[in-house]
């Protein structure tokens, strides 16, 4: 007989609970510190990734907002560059989007810097109003789920991020062919946070006015969106203005899988901004955290010194003008669900652990087949302290071609974050007033 056995009931019961007390007590102890945002503050166990010590919230001495946002590590040189030849040494740290784009793709390489936990905000991170009681779990800060429990958590965080209120900005698109012909394309917009308006909206994220600049027949149309709370089911509502027929319209066709205007078939409007809109098309799976190589801090690349024909080449952006860090992502999986319809059965989001922005992200077709890579670039607009992108970029696997967005190297006018918005101004009758 085992001195178990004969142990009286009771003081087994308190080594029992003795021991789980002691195991809980080890593991609260051994729970990593985490950032505001819930990343792991500390670096990791090689040194290559350093410890976050509150990100970049201050615009180099001397700067002003006409330079640009000039690069704080432009003496860094490259520790090593992926190409098609060596990418299988450096496979376990690259996406199978990344590593198909290297290996059908000699113009794509990849710069690898040290990196730099640039990512951070505002002590203090307004909380959203329209958010509130959205969920039990939620928190008033920079994100609403700094510690999620599943993929629609995660991608949530990412949708709900901090974006500093608001942001007004001019910038070029460009669509590259596979036979190097190149589409530049010219665009306005102001997307203010509900928090930021005279008369704010129950359950309303943002709303948001875009304009073309060029080319010629795109001048003149013009969009409004109202963006609800993406967790809600309350759905996006859109209006289009359109110049040669002077009249507004409802936009249905704004959301989702449905082509964006001017990528001449390239992109969809869900994959803006990473991923936009609602969630409810997708099961979301949360498949964990890993150490990757991906698009960070990427200033070179727009400064106001660097033409369009120093970065606009065929099958890839110059290269040469590219950053990438290895930095933590968690990886979210998005499978379509029974009964919907969407031209990406299944996509993968690897999400910055420093600010839930998507970094990369990797859409399917509707044979299982990866179709497009997107690099969707991070940057941290340090005056403003907000980390967002510096452009986007998604290939196209099956053609060669890629679009490329979000830069303004050749504007004078800076962006300006942090505007205010009247409501009165972002509504269909406005649309109107703008076309004349």
């Amino acid at each position: 007989m085992t001195t178990a056995s004969v142990m009286p009931l009771s003081r087994r019961l308190l080594a029992c609970m003795a021991c789980t007390l002691m195991t809980a007590v080890a593991a609260v102890a051994a729970a990593p510190a985490l950032s505001p945002v819930g990343a792991e503050i500390a670096g990791n166990a090689a040194g290559t990734i350093p410890a976050w010590t509150g990100g970049l919230r201050k615009p180099p001495a001397g700067w002003q907002p006409a330079q640009g946002y000039v690069d704080p590590f432009a003496a860094e040189r490259p520790l090593y560059t992926v190409t098609h030849a060596n990418v299988q040494e450096q496979a376990e740290r690259l996406t199978p989007g990344l590593q198909a784009l290297l290996a059908r793709n000699p113009a794509f390489r990849m710069p690898v810097y040290p990196t730099h936990r640039t990512a951070g905000y505002p002590e203090k991170s307004k909380p959203r109003p329209a958010l509130a009681g959205t969920d039990s779990q939620a928190k008033p800060g920079p994100v609403p789920f700094p510690e999620p429990r599943n993929g629609l958590e995660a991608i949530s965080n990412h949708l709900l991020r901090e974006l500093g209120g608001g942001v007004e900005r001019s910038f070029d698109s460009f669509v590259v062919r596979g036979n190097g012909d190149t589409t530049k394309i010219g665009f306005h917009d102001q997307r203010v946070y509900d928090e930021n308006f005279d008369k704010p909206v129950a359950n309303r994220l943002f709303s948001y006015l875009g304009s073309f600049l060029s080319p010629a027949d795109l001048v003149g149309t013009i969009y409004l969106v109202q963006e609800p709370n993406p967790l809600s089911a309350d759905e996006r509502k859109a209006w289009i203005y359109n110049a040669g027929q002077r009249r507004v319209r409802r936009a249905p066709d704004l959301a989702y899988d449905n082509v964006q205007n001017g990528s001449d078939g390239l992109a969809i409007v869900d994959q803006y901004d990473g991923y936009n809109g609602s969630p409810g098309l997708y099961d979301w799976q949360l498949l964990g955290k890993r150490e990757m190589l991906v698009p960070y801090n990427n200033y070179r690349i727009g400064e106001k010194s660097v033409p369009y024909s120093e970065v606009i080449r065929k099958g890839s952006p110059n290269a040469d003008l590219l950053r990438f860090e290895l930095h933590r992502v968690w990886v979210v999986e998005a499978k379509l669900k029974a009964g919907q319809n969407h031209v990406y059965p299944r996509r993968l989001f690897y999400l910055d652990e420093d600010s839930w922005s998507v970094l990369l992200s990797e859409a399917y077709d509707s044979r299982g087949k990866l179709w497009r890579v997107g690099l969707h670039s991070l940057l941290q607009y340090y005056d403003a302290q907000v980390p967002w992108y510096r452009f986007e970029a998604w290939f196209d696997l099956t053609n060669d071609s890629y679009v490329l967005t979000g830069l303004d190297n050749e504007y004078k006018t800076p962006w300006t974050f942090g505007i205010q918005g009247r409501m009165q101004d972002f509504q269909p009758d406005a649309l109107r007033r703008m076309g004349h």
